[in-house]
């Protein structure tokens, strides 16, 4: 599951994330983080702006990044993502280019992922959760991601992202 963050919204850089993942982020420290600080959500994996990944939950284990969720495929309808899926947060925003840096980064962790994990499909936040959520959003460079990282061409998303 690909998705997007930044905190504050549109800020590159810093701890916030990491807070945030962690159960640590202070409400004090921006008007955003206030309204969000007593979520307790988690992703597998965080890809920063210069592809540096931080990994904060094991692959075996289940992370709370996608929420009221439902994968559709050809074969078949799964409720609750989180229990089986692996998420990867890029450092972006839905309205902003992602990195050359995240993209190798994200092609290394893809294929890192696929030597340990059965992966079938990769899907956006946007699609397992439409209407709700975005991201990746418009900019996030799908061709590119799944040709470098060498993800079976089946695994592309099956609907247009929403921008």
């Amino acid at each position: 599951m690909i998705h997007n963050i930044s905190l504050p919204p549109g800020r590159f850089g810093g701890g916030a994330v990491q807070a945030l993942f962690t159960n640590q982020l202070d409400p004090s420290v921006h008007p955003f983080f206030a309204q969000i600080a007593e979520l307790r959500v988690s992703a597998h994996f965080f890809v920063r702006r210069c592809g540096r990944i931080v990994q904060f939950v094991d692959i075996h284990r289940r992370a709370w990044h996608a929420g009221v969720s439902r994968l559709i495929t050809a074969k078949s309808v799964r409720e609750r993502c989180n229990d089986f899926s692996v998420g990867i947060e890029f450092e972006g925003a839905d309205d902003r280019a992602f990195t050359s840096a995240q993209y190798a980064a994200g092609a290394r962790l893809s294929r890192w992922l696929a030597r340990r994990l059965p992966l079938a499909h990769v899907r956006g936040h946007s699609e397992i959760a439409p209407g709700r959520k975005t991201d990746p959003g418009p900019h996030f460079d799908w061709p590119r991601f799944l040709r470098r990282s060498g993800l079976p061409s089946d695994a592309r998303p099956t609907q247009p992202i929403q921008s």
